[in-house]
């Protein structure tokens, strides 16, 4: 099959395209609006689908270079460290070990359900994980991470393969249930936003078409700025982490850099106008958010799913139940069962199935229409980015050995 290879400055363009078909989409298919699914996750599976037709029929394998969207989610989580207070971490103390215990115990019953199916389809027990947290709550790199280590131990040939197209899936299924959910929680429990909450990803509808003024080029630049001294901090800090032979993303200590920096620079320097919170953070953050989503979901290899058929579709579809199941009836619960409790539930099915990145594009567009919850914002990514992908690799590790 011949490859056809995007370069980074074509694949980046159309990811705006992508973006704004989605938006388009979005506004014309009443389901996909009305049920808060992301404008880059309906337009990157509208291309997605359409590049693996062309793939299909014409023997053609297209690659796109996606080193533009690393970038983009590098500054996208040094800006969320930017908006994070200390007195929102103090505050949320006992929210954020609840949604880490909730976390830990999904993974258990996730890897669980993999377990199940592997033992249904006659697979090596070690391949559960694949189906479980490691290419699901992992995501594509711990899939990649792991699939090779389960094939060498197993001499299941195709554990790569299946780790791989069980993160896409969860990926676009992420992508799909959690506005759903977050919808059904506000309607159901009649739940709304917090008076003078401010968005910290993205605007509302009405100040995004340009009603309230206070975004303009000198705002935009000095959060740019803000983002970009944070990542320089947090690159320099991932170097030093990677020494001691802990690997960690290099957006998670850009994130943490992030945090640091908005809550010493405004004390050390009171003078200076300092971004966090402000309306060109936020949109900084849903431009690069947007952007990344968009490039991730039409860069999707879906013919990988295609090939390994039946196994991976039941056992993906359980674990949709499954993580359903366990936001409505667990986690909602559990954490509030308020407006940012709701929020949360659509973040934790992004991130339980798909990505940090899906989960927040889930909040994010639940917030765009009903409200802002800025400490969701805060809370999710330190549980998702950070603590889950230590605790992870021990729950990998224990299943891997059953």
């Amino acid at each position: 099959m011949e490859t056809i290879e995007v370069p980074a400055f074509i694949a980046v363009t159309l990811g705006f395209i992508v973006f704004f078909l989605g938006s388009l989409l979005t506004h014309k298919v009443t389901f996909l609006g009305d049920y808060n699914i992301p404008e880059p996750v309906s337009g990157g599976l509208a291309v997605a689908i359409l590049v693996w037709v062309i793939s299909s029929t014409a023997g053609l394998q297209i690659e796109f270079d996606l080193a533009v969207r690393d970038y983009l989610l590098v500054v996208f989580f040094a800006t969320i460290g930017l908006n994070a207070r200390l007195s929102d971490l103090f505050r949320g103390g006992k929210l954020l070990l609840i949604l880490l215990g909730l976390t830990l115990t999904f993974m258990g019953a996730q890897n669980l359900v993999g377990l199940v199916g592997a033992l249904f389809f006659d697979l090596p027990a070690p391949v559960s994980v694949l189906m479980g947290s490691a290419s699901l709550i992992g995501g594509h790199g711990t899939a990649i991470a792991w699939g090779p280590q389960i094939e060498q131990a197993t001499g299941f040939e195709a554990a790569a393969e299946l780790g791989i197209a069980s993160a896409t899936l969860g990926l676009i299924l992420a992508a799909l249930i959690g506005g759903p959910i977050a919808k059904r929680l506000i309607t159901h429990h009649d739940l709304q936003s917090v008076p003078g909450d401010d968005p910290i990803v993205g605007l509302e509808f009405v100040d995004a078409a340009g009603a309230d003024g206070g975004i303009d080029h000198i705002s935009l630049m000095r959060g740019m700025l803000a983002a970009h001294v944070a990542i320089l901090l947090g690159y320099i800090a991932h170097l030093a982490v990677s020494e001691t032979g802990l690997k960690l993303p290099l957006f998670v200590p850009c994130l943490l850099v992030g945090i640091v920096m908005s809550n010493t620079v405004p004390y050390v320097l009171p003078n200076m106008v300092w971004p966090a919170r402000t309306k060109s953070l936020a949109v900084i953050s849903d431009y690069c958010l947007s952007v990344f989503l968009a490039m991730s979901l039409m860069s999707m290899q879906l013919a990988s799913m295609a090939d390994l058929g039946g196994p991976i579709l039941v056992v993906l579809l359980l674990q949709v139940v499954m993580t359903v199941a366990f936001i409505l009836i667990v986690v909602f619960r559990f954490i509030g069962s308020n407006y940012q409790a709701a929020v949360l539930s659509a973040g934790f099915a992004g991130f339980a199935l798909g990505a940090t990145p899906t989960a927040i594009a889930n909040m994010s567009s639940v917030t765009k229409r009903y409200g802002a919850a800025p400490m969701a914002f805060i809370m999710l990514p330190l549980v998702s980015a950070f603590f889950v992908d230590l605790a992870n690799a021990m729950v990998i590790q224990l299943f891997v050995r059953l």
